[in-house]
């Protein structure tokens, strides 16, 4: 009964955790309305680094940027590779929840191995066909600007005094992950850097139950003052309605299938077994990788933040998979999505292969 307990404990938290950032950077990227990148095609390697940072945003929304930018040639192949490499997808939420210190190393790593690919291939790599017309621009057009010109405020009072359904289920949701996460009811001892030995005091689990309480508190006084317009069509269609359920599944799974297989085998025989066969494991992180879809890669996540698989093969898997940034790729041109899976399959074998020799 303890483990079921904790299971879900941790399941609550690190799903209560995404769906506040992806609240946030909802808001966020709605509220800024997009910027112009027309200045992109007079810099090749100002659309790499671009790329690469839009990539390096948790979630889709960068992701998809990317790939509108580059159906419009405004964005060339090799800055597309970049933000492939530079994105993990939906698991950048879990890996933040799960362990920080290694989310903040992971992403500077992928943002330099991007960098680095987006340069190589635009030296080999000229002119790549984008056959492709001015309707796929808007890919995610929905969340790049606002309706009724630009407003999406509303009247805080008027707004809780018409309460909608979507709006309380959000606010009565958000305000009992707060408490929870302000009580300690949520904390957890089975992450890495969770324990005080694995890092500087700032990224203890207090610490962050406090930073991610205030994000709340502040995303709830935007659930309270947004119009309805951008409620329903953001916060509750987009961010709730698509990926609530999925995270929340996947992050069940991964987390029963793990605590099954510990207590079945015992956690030290599968670091043994994993240990002695790290080679499977890494080529099993790379088949794995090649799904474009968030979800099956959390598993990679978890093993990581239970000290089962080492920092190579997380890596490995990051390198090769983008969450489903790709999928609307893989829509419009099967042949650019193959490329970039053939071309980041070669760096995530020299990387875990590296790994698996260099012993880390």
């Amino acid at each position: 009964m303890h483990l079921v307990l904790d299971i879900l404990k941790n399941t609550f938290f690190i799903t209560g955790l995404v769906m506040v950032m992806m609240l946030f950077i909802e808001y966020i990227n709605v509220r800024s309305r997009g910027h112009s990148f027309a200045r992109l095609q007079r810099s090749p390697m100002r659309q790499i680094v671009v790329g690469a940072l839009l990539g390096i945003i948790p979630g889709c929304i960068g992701g998809f940027a990317a790939v509108s930018l580059f159906t419009h040639r405004m964005l060339s192949f090799g800055a597309l590779v970049a933000m492939t490499i530079a994105t993990t997808g939906d698991e950048a939420f879990l890996l933040l929840a799960m362990t920080p210190h290694t989310a903040i190393l992971l992403n500077g790593i992928l943002l330099a191995i991007a960098v680095t690919a987006g340069w190589l291939v635009n030296r080999c790599v000229k002119n790549f066909p984008t056959p492709f017309t001015a309707a796929h621009f808007a890919l995610h057009d929905h969340e790049r600007a606002p309706a009724q010109g630009g407003r999406f405020r509303a009247n805080i009072v008027d707004n809780l005094r018409h309460l909608s359904f979507q709006r309380a289920m959000l606010l009565c949701g958000l305000l009992i992950f707060t408490v929870a996460m302000l009580s300690g009811a949520l904390e957890h001892h089975h992450v890495h850097d969770a324990s005080p030995a694995h890092g500087a005091i700032l990224f203890g689990e207090r610490w962050l139950n406090w930073l991610f309480a205030g994000i709340s508190l502040v995303s709830l006084v935007l659930i309270a003052s947004v119009d309805e317009h951008f409620l329903d069509e953001h916060l509750w269609g987009h961010v709730i309605r698509r990926h609530f359920f999925k995270i929340f599944l996947w992050t069940l799974g991964a987390l029963t299938v793990i605590a099954i297989i510990h207590e079945l085998f015992g956690r030290d025989d599968m670091h043994a077994w994993i240990g002695d066969n790290r080679l499977l494991v890494l080529l099993t992180a790379i088949l794995v990788g090649l799904i474009p879809e968030s979800g099956p890669h959390l598993i990679f996540v978890t093993l990581y933040a239970s000290g089962s698989i080492p920092f190579s093969v997380l890596l490995a898997n990051c390198v090769l998979q983008e969450g489903h940034t790709a999928l609307p790729l893989l829509a419009e041109s099967p042949r650019a999505f193959m490329w970039v899976k053939i071309l980041k399959t070669g760096m995530a074998l020299l990387i875990g292969l590296g790994g698996y020799c260099g012993g880390f």
